[in-house]
């Protein structure tokens, strides 16, 4: 039987095609590994909202590791098990910049989005996450409450431009990476995947060394480089490759069902 216990997997570009869809043939997959007694959670950027949907699609039942990892929570009874949260101040920061600099802002509240801006960039976001939205122009208007993940979404050059200045504005307790080129995403220092993989594995009773992380972009860098294995798809971005332990196919060649077919059901 095969070592290894849990395995995260990133939602968009990794366990879903490029329809967005996760194919029979990887849920089978992961149905035979879970029925060995493995833990197979999602790993994403998204809301639990939009995560909880995909899990129920293909028959999850454990904690989710969601908006990068700043909130783990159970899929059956949503009980929140690891959350952090950007501080207040930090956010004042970075609407008041990109207020200066008219780029578009939006922030999650008790699991809901909200948008400081209205337009294309929001409604191509809402779309591909299949989630409702609220926009509110005025920070001081929106309800009390933790802010999970803040996210720019503008074009990758200008993107990676200001990235640097917002990392010395906002300071080490913001951690800020991209789940795509076009958005700029800023959580807790230790909101990111990797922390959350730690966490769960705790929670499990594992080492990370019984775990496996499997993911495209740059934002899966943490759990990459914590799990015992960290698989990077054949589509994600090179900077990612370069430190994967193992590439598999790409999310259109059921990657993740090969990672699985390898590592666990034939181990």
């Amino acid at each position: 039987m095969s070592s290894y216990r849990l395995i995260a997997i990133d939602l968009d570009d990794t366990l879903l095609n490029d329809k967005l869809e996760v194919t029979e043939a990887t849920k089978a997959a992961l149905a035979q590994a879970i029925s060995q007694g493995v833990h197979v959670t999602l790993a994403t950027g998204r809301m639990f909202a939009s995560a909880k949907q995909t899990a129920a699609q293909v028959g999850l039942n454990v904690p989710l590791i969601t908006y990068q990892g700043s909130l783990v929570r159970n899929l059956l009874d949503e009980r929140t098990l690891y959350e952090r949260s950007v501080d207040l101040e930090a956010v004042r920061k970075l609407y008041a910049f990109t207020r200066a600099r008219k780029l578009h802002l939006q922030t999650y509240i008790d699991d809901k989005l909200y948008s400081f801006d209205d337009g294309d960039r929001l409604a191509a976001y809402a779309k591909q996450s299949n989630i409702p939205y609220i926009v509110e122009p005025d920070l001081d208007a929106l309800p009390a409450g933790h802010h999970t993940k803040l996210i720019i979404i503008d074009e990758p050059a200008l993107l990676d431009e200001i990235a640097p200045e917002l990392h010395a504005l906002l300071g080490p307790d913001v951690h800020i990476t991209k789940s795509k080129p076009h958005y700029l995403e800023f959580t807790h220092s230790e909101g990111t995947k990797g922390h959350a993989l730690q966490f769960l594995a705790e929670h499990y009773g594992l080492t990370m060394d019984q775990t496996i992380a499997i993911g495209d972009s740059w934002n899966d860098r943490e759990m990459i480089e914590a799990a015992g294995l960290g698989v990077a798809m054949a589509n994600a971005v090179p900077a990612l490759r370069d430190i994967a332990d193992y590439i598999t196919a790409s999310n259109n060649e059921d990657g993740v069902k090969q990672v699985v077919d390898k590592f666990i059901l034939n181990a």
